[in-house]
């Protein structure tokens, strides 16, 4: 069986320390991701902490940073029934200014086709709003 994902991104002006700054603003992520109805993050913005995340329309759940590369990428996991729900996140400096935002998200796990179908295709549908969206705050 194999790993559903998809992915966005945009250029910005903005340096990654500024979109960096919003990433770390876990509570204020529906500012930039109107897929987000409330998000929360219970420690530190480093690898290990946990926090909840709610979607529009979806069960808030649980999620924890995985990895943290400051003005760099960060990636965090949700755990679904038998699935994993993966989101990075990654800033690349461009040449004369800027900044590439990426993000990618996984799911994977026995139930991939499932939840490819139950929250991929909205996941997919949203993704591309929000990273244009970050960049544009990052910008502003």
């Amino acid at each position: 069986m194999s790993a559903w994902s998809t992915e966005a991104s945009a250029v910005t002006p903005a340096t990654p320390e500024a979109i960096w700054a919003l990433y770390e603003q876990v509570g204020a992520w529906s500012a930039w991701d109107h897929e987000v109805e409330s998000s929360r993050l219970d420690g530190p913005f480093q690898a290990g902490s946990t926090g909840v995340l709610k979607p529009k329309g979806g069960p808030a759940s649980k999620f924890r940073l995985t990895a943290v590369e400051p003005a760099r990428r960060f990636a965090d996991d949700t755990r679904l029934p038998l699935a994993r729900l993966a989101f990075e996140h990654t800033l690349t400096p461009m040449p004369g200014g800027g900044t590439r935002i990426h993000h990618k998200v996984t799911i994977d796990g026995p139930l991939t086709f499932l939840f490819s179908r139950v929250i991929g295709r909205k996941i997919a549908a949203g993704l591309p709003h929000a990273v244009e969206a970050l960049a544009k705050k990052a910008a502003a």
